[in-house]
């Protein structure tokens, strides 16, 4: 079993952006630890001892990706005030679209679907750890009154909908264009929405 240590050696960092790169060009699904490891230059011996096994290792690749999403999340919270939902939404949408994004947002969704289908994998409470995310950074772009209102609490849902709904659209026609035209129509509703309860 692997060290919990929270000081990773440099060798079991190294391998695992490896494998990160690896899990990039090919996702999880039918992720094996002999070619990966073959790829990686290292051996399924040494990745079961660093990681305990191949569960262990996709928790380790998952919580990988996660860190570049926390990234994006913590930009936005740390905002000197509240950035809005609709800034918000132009920010997120514009790092969910870019090009670089595409395999690691092809991995989040094959995880994202897989913690569904398979509570009890490794992808265990993925899906539910990603919206509760989500709709905490929304929160946060909201001022005080929005974030503690029922309507806020709403606005925040749809605009993650929205978001999330856009993505998987993206990923499976590549069609940035028509999907991208199709936030915008949202935010633009959204907008005459926030000011007509101000």
């Amino acid at each position: 079993m692997p060290s919990k240590s929270a000081n990773p050696s440099a060798r079991q960092t190294q391998l695992l952006e490896a494998a990160y790169e690896y899990a990039l060009a090919h996702g999880l699904a039918d992720l094996s630890l002999r070619p990966l490891a073959e790829a990686i230059g290292s051996s399924t011996r040494v990745l079961m001892f660093l990681f305990g096994n191949k569960d262990g290792l996709v928790r380790a690749l998952l919580e990988r990706a996660r860190t570049e999403e926390v990234a994006l999340l913590e930009h936005l919270r740390q905002a000197d005030r509240p950035a809005g939902l609709v800034p918000a939404i132009e920010q997120v949408w514009t790092w969910l679209s870019a090009g670089e994004h595409r395999s690691l947002l092809r991995l989040w969704a094959e995880a994202y679907a897989r913690s569904l289908v398979e509570p009890d994998g490794p992808w265990a409470g993925f899906a539910k750890s990603t919206v509760d995310d989500w709709l905490d950074v929304l929160a946060v772009c909201q001022t005080q009154r929005e974030r503690e209102s029922e309507a806020g609490a709403h606005q925040r849902t749809l605009a993650l909908a929205v978001l999330r709904g856009a993505l998987l659209d993206l990923l499976a026609t590549d069609d940035e264009h028509r999907v991208t035209a199709a936030v915008r129509q949202q935010l633009v509703l959204l907008r005459h929405q926030h000011r007509g309860n101000a």
